[in-house]
């Protein structure tokens, strides 16, 4: 009977503890989600520059009536004792509530200084003609009243900026968007702060390349022959890309017989200064291009001045695809470029019975005027 009696009471103190413990837990998490303190708003914005993902959060306060009492007195200047937390030196949250982050993707440069890729805590030591920005490597404190200099990544000062439209409730906006770069302007009331944000394009484009050359996407011939051909066209990582277009051309996925991944290879060996080897390469795809590729690169070779060449290939095109159009036009254009104006007029003569359409018909009634006279159409 004792026995039992202690069993039971055993057994209630521990149902107490479990309940006590389960109302602590509750306590502690029946906090429902309300609006930010002082009726602020949360934000988000976020743009992608290059091939890197800016984002931004953080609170907006309002002006709410205070015109002319935002700048040098609610915010401000340079650090100040907030009365809380362990720095009397602190700079602005560049918001409201908790710290302002921004993250990025790669690494970037912040008015041309470099800051590596990451999550940081944006901070801004105001002032009416120099403002600080700081970015901090600590970005889970709250607001700026943490803030220690130690943890500063990157420091750079930039230029305030009068505005005629007052703007009420603080806002992060990404403007002057280029490839490569973008301004983030921070508004509030008559005030701009504005920074610029820009990338190394190249530096990490091929390193997106690298990486996803590794995944699933590396088993596809076209893959690489992509990652050589942006190289190619942006002049950059040329040995890289050579090594990538040999994965290209290679049995192994049958980029051997593809035009497309023979023509890459072309290109990143004149963007080295190959130019015979270039052409060796192009005179091993010419077989596998279809009639509007061969078509496209005898235009290339015109555009580079090469019209005899441009001639050769057009010809190449016209005895694998006699009575087409497209053939034909091209010899049209080819002895034209290479003042073989009597040839010229013609395959142009006998493209026009062929025209597929009204602008191709006034093209080739065009070049026939004009090589009759002597002139080159192109």
């Amino acid at each position: 009977m004792f026995f039992s009696l202690a069993v039971t009471k055993h057994n209630n103190m521990k149902r107490i503890l479990v309940a006590a413990a389960i109302l602590s837990v509750t306590c502690l998490h029946a906090q429902l989600t309300v609006t930010p303190n002082g009726g602020n708003k949360k934000a988000t914005v976020g743009e992608r520059i290059g091939l890197t993902d800016v984002t931004i959060h953080y609170d907006r306060p309002g002006v709410k009536g205070r015109e002319g009492k935002i700048w040098g007195d609610l915010i401000q200047a340079g650090y100040n004792d907030l009365g809380f937390g362990n720095t009397t030196k602190a700079p602005w949250r560049a918001g409201s509530n908790e710290n302002t982050t921004i993250e990025f993707s790669t690494p970037v440069m912040i008015e041309g200084q470099p800051l590596p890729a990451g999550k940081y805590a944006f901070f801004i030591a105001y002032d009416a003609n120099e403002c600080t920005l700081i970015f901090s490597k600590n970005s889970s404190s709250w607001g700026s009243f943490f803030y220690n200099p130690a943890e500063d990544a990157l420091r750079v000062k930039v230029k305030p900026v009068s505005t005629d439209k007052s703007v009420e409730w603080l806002k992060y906006e990404f403007t002057n968007e280029k490839t490569a770069s973008a301004t983030v302007n921070l508004q509030w009331e008559k005030l701009a702060i504005p920074f610029t944000i820009s990338v190394d394009l190249p530096a990490t484009q091929v390193a997106s390349f690298r990486s996803e050359l590794q995944t699933d996407k590396g088993f596809l011939w076209e893959s690489w022959a992509q990652a050589a051909q942006w190289c190619a066209e942006n002049n950059t990582n040329l040995e890289q890309a050579l090594v990538w277009t040999d994965t290209a051309v290679s049995t192994n996925f049958g980029g051997d017989r593809s035009f497309q991944a023979w023509s890459a290879k072309a290109q990143v060996l004149d963007k080295l200064g190959r130019a015979d080897d270039a052409a060796s390469v192009m005179k091993k795809a010419l077989p596998f291009g279809n009639e509007f590729e061969v078509h496209q690169y005898g235009r290339q070779l015109m555009a580079q001045k090469k019209y005899q060449q441009a001639v050769e290939v057009f010809k190449y095109n016209y005895q694998a695809h006699p009575n087409s159009f497209t053939t034909l036009a091209g010899l049209t254009r080819g002895y034209s470029a290479a003042g073989n104006y009597s040839e010229a007029l013609k395959y142009a003569q006998l493209a026009l019975p062929l025209a597929p359409n009204g602008p191709n018909k006034a093209m080739i009634e065009n070049a026939i005027e004009k090589l009759k006279q002597g002139k080159d159409f192109n």
